[in-house]
């Protein structure tokens, strides 16, 4: 497992604590926002965190690549053409869309660039 980029240990630590045979972690990434507590991808599938249930319940929803049918980058951007510090991806899966919304515009296109080369 080298190379893994992640922002949090214990984020990582509970995808490593799901990982089927043979999958390896790429990356792990905080979510900001309402619901969402992460996002990790693996050489096999997506994993998010969803954090929106009531009381301490939560999800964590695995997404096999070959079911993504888009993935896009929405960045936020000033009225002077800078970037502001958050960017958000959209998911699309059959008819839901999972939205993950991120510190900063370069791991959003992180993301949207692995779940590309993944899926292609």
């Amino acid at each position: 497992m080298t190379d893994v980029v992640y922002d949090d240990k214990g984020q990582l630590e509970q995808i490593q604590d799901g990982l089927l045979e043979g999958e390896q972690i790429i990356a792990v990434y905080d979510a900001i926002g309402a619901g969402t507590g992460f996002i990790g991808l693996t050489n096999r599938r997506i994993i998010i965190q969803d954090q929106s249930y009531v009381g301490k319940r939560f999800a964590i929803t695995s997404i096999p690549y070959s079911r993504v049918s888009s993935v896009s980058v929405v960045s936020n951007k000033s009225w002077a053409g800078q970037f502001f510090s958050s960017g958000t991806i959209a998911i699309a899966v059959g008819t839901a869309t999972y939205e993950i919304e991120f510190r900063g515009s370069d791991k959003a296109h992180h993301v949207h660039n692995l779940i590309l080369s993944q899926a292609s």
